[in-house]
């Protein structure tokens, strides 16, 4: 596989932000920053968890099993990397 043919996956966090109560875990274990905790509440009342707008995510994991609720899904996506 050349250079021009490599591949690299791309994640995409969601956070159902209805279940989600607020307890920063997810937040404070992403090792790249790319959950921050929203200045909206849901309709329990309480601030959620949300994603950053730029695509950062990694991929590892850590909030999706830090997450008390199961309020975290990540989705992979398999897509050229150009050089």
């Amino acid at each position: 596989m050349s250079v021009k043919e490599q591949k690299t996956f791309c994640f995409q966090v969601k956070v159902n932000r209805d279940k989600c109560k607020g307890c920063q875990l997810c937040i404070f274990y992403c090792p790249v920053g790319y959950l921050v905790l929203s200045s909206r509440l849901n309709k329990k009342g309480v601030k959620f968890a949300e994603t950053k707008k730029d695509n950062e995510c990694i991929g590892c994991g850590f909030c999706y099993l830090i997450c008390p609720d199961a309020c975290i899904e990540i989705h992979g996506k398999e897509q050229d990397k150009e050089k």
